[in-house]
């Protein structure tokens, strides 16, 4: 299972087909039934147009992408969230994080054992109470976004819902670019085998993304220099 989530990491343009042909060529031979168990599994889906494991829940509504042909200048303008899996030696979890889009803080982040909303509400609810309220909220189209108790929380604080257009995985861009970023330099060489390994392991690293970590975008600034630099915005406790 970390073959391939090293590989889709790599390329989330791979479906199942590709993906076997992949470990074949690596010495594995898996059948394309199994692979997609496995990938379901795991909450992976190629990028690429098509079907996807990242589905509504049933009569849940789904809100347009508002993000489409908008110039996003500022911090605070655009927070956005997703969710990975991680595998540990002994099973695996999912982790899902807050991100302020234009400046690439992570904001909160949380890590379930299993698929269901709350760990997402969770992640949401403590970062609008650490930073002031954004004016767009993107995500994905998946049923831990589109429920009523993560879409509740937005619509009490006013914030404008936006959600990825169905088979377009890359209009929230940024936070997929942020999961091969903890991927490659701490998970995959951690290689942890424990979540309470994982939880500090991932506190050591977002504290280091966000403070220590310059982005070549932004001029060597890091995160944290872009998202506090703007005037207004709320210091968390």
């Amino acid at each position: 299972m970390r073959l391939i989530d090293q590989e889709y990491t790599a390329h989330p343009f791979y479906g199942t087909r590709k993906m076997r042909d992949y470990l074949k060529r690596k010495g594995y031979v898996v059948n394309r039934k199994r692979l997609q168990r496995l990938m379901r599994l795991m909450g992976l889906a190629s990028i690429a147009p098509g079907k996807r494991t990242s589905v509504p829940g049933v009569r849940h509504k789904i809100y347009p992408y508002l993000l489409r042909n908008i110039a996003i200048t500022h911090p605070g303008q655009v927070w956005c969230s997703d969710i990975t899996y991680i595998r540990l030696k002994g099973g695996f979890v999912y982790l899902t994080v807050v991100m302020d889009w234009y400046s690439r803080y992570v904001l909160s982040w949380e890590i379930s054992v299993t698929m269901e909303d709350s760990f997402c509400v969770i992640a949401l609810e403590r970062a609008l109470r650490c930073y002031d309220v954004p004016e767009i909220f993107n995500t994905d189209q998946g049923a831990q976004y589109t429920g009523n108790s993560f879409t509740g929380v937005l619509k009490d604080n006013e914030i404008a819902i936006s959600m990825d257009g169905k088979g377009r995985a890359m209009d929230n861009i940024m936070v997929e670019r942020l999961w091969r970023t903890v991927k490659y330099e701490d998970i995959y060489i951690r290689d942890y085998e424990s979540v309470t390994d994982l939880v500090a392991g991932l506190k050591r690293y977002f504290s280091f993304y966000n403070d220590e970590r310059p982005h070549q975008s932004f001029g060597g600034m890091t995160p944290a220099e872009v998202y506090w630099q703007t005037r207004g915005v709320k210091r968390a406790a």
